[in-house]
């Protein structure tokens, strides 16, 4: 069985090795202890708890798009007709080609919020 340590568990969560420990010491994420008494997460409970927390945050019944990738706006480049939307989502950086128009209705710019919402090969921009 394999099993992960704090930061590891961190890392792959997207979340702080704070907040992982206080997830298992409040009980939410299963841990054991190593003979030296560092905590170590089975794989199946980090996994079962994944699974659980992605299904909590991605309702939404207004969608069928099942891929929501939460951050914040870093760059967007207008052209004539187009833009580039660059959307920091945790580690992973996102980039959109939408319309212009649509950048200007959801007045989309560095430092707002937004989702990036991704379905097949095409990533959609929402504002939460």
């Amino acid at each position: 069985m394999h099993t992960y340590r704090i930061g590891e568990a961190a890392a792959l969560l997207g979340v702080s090795a704070d907040t992982v420990r206080r997830l298992v010491d409040g009980g939410r994420l299963h841990a054991d202890r190593d003979e030296s008494g560092h905590r170590l997460i089975p794989g199946a409970a980090l996994a079962a708890f994944a699974r659980q927390s992605h299904r909590t945050e991605r309702e939404n019944p207004g969608s069928s798009a099942r891929n929501r990738l939460s951050g914040i706006v870093t760059e967007v480049r207008l052209g004539d007709v187009s833009a580039q939307v660059e959307i920091q989502a945790g580690p992973y950086r996102v980039v959109s080609l939408v319309s212009r128009e649509s950048v200007e209705d959801l007045e989309l710019e560095p430092g707002v919020p937004a989702i990036a919402v991704i379905k097949s090969t095409n990533v959609v921009v929402e504002r939460p």
